[in-house]
């Protein structure tokens, strides 16, 4: 006679220690932009919990455990969040004394045959031992004359800076 036995493994979502709002509990152990300082408590989708926050180790389950262990070493965490936030702010003031010069293909009249964008920037300033991401670059629009520019650009959410970036033309056009 064979007995069946019922699988007892919850699927993924059920494992999950579920919000208020039916969501996903997590505990941010980074911070995360437009969600979270670390150590928050916050309710998400499952999915953004399965396939950003939990592999990119950005977030832990949110048990009492983790929760009273976020309560005693708080202090601690908006310590070292400060010193973060210091040191992103020095950098951009590094950034901001920089000047980025951009050859590119123009008119008589200035006009570019392209357009200058953030790829084109990052590049630049790759040059010059800054390593910046397409996204932490703010344009308004793409540059599309000869000139100087000043471009914001974001670190963090409360770091920002701006950069001079002058387009010019080609060398031998």
């Amino acid at each position: 006679m064979q007995i069946k036995v019922k699988n007892r493994t919850p699927s993924r979502s059920h494992r999950l220690p579920k919000g208020p709002g039916g969501g996903v509990e997590l505990l941010l152990i980074h911070r995360v932009e437009d969600l979270g300082q670390q150590g928050d408590v916050v309710e998400v989708r499952p999915g953004f919990a399965y396939n950003y926050l939990l592999p990119q180790g950005l977030a832990t389950f949110a048990t009492e455990h983790h929760k009273r262990m976020v309560e005693k070493h708080r202090s601690k965490l908006q310590a070292m969040e400060r010193a973060q936030q210091a040191d992103l702010r020095k950098y951009a003031l590094e950034i901001a004394k920089q000047s980025v010069t951009i050859e590119a293909n123009a008119t008589d009249e200035g006009h570019l045959y392209g357009s200058v964008g953030a790829p084109e920037i990052v590049a630049a300033l790759k040059k010059n031992e800054i390593h910046m991401k397409v996204e932490q670059i703010r344009l308004d629009g793409l540059l599309k004359e000869l000139g100087l520019y000043t471009v914001n650009f974001r670190l963090a959410s409360e770091v920002e800076g701006e950069l001079k970036v002058w387009v010019v033309p080609t060398v031998g056009a």
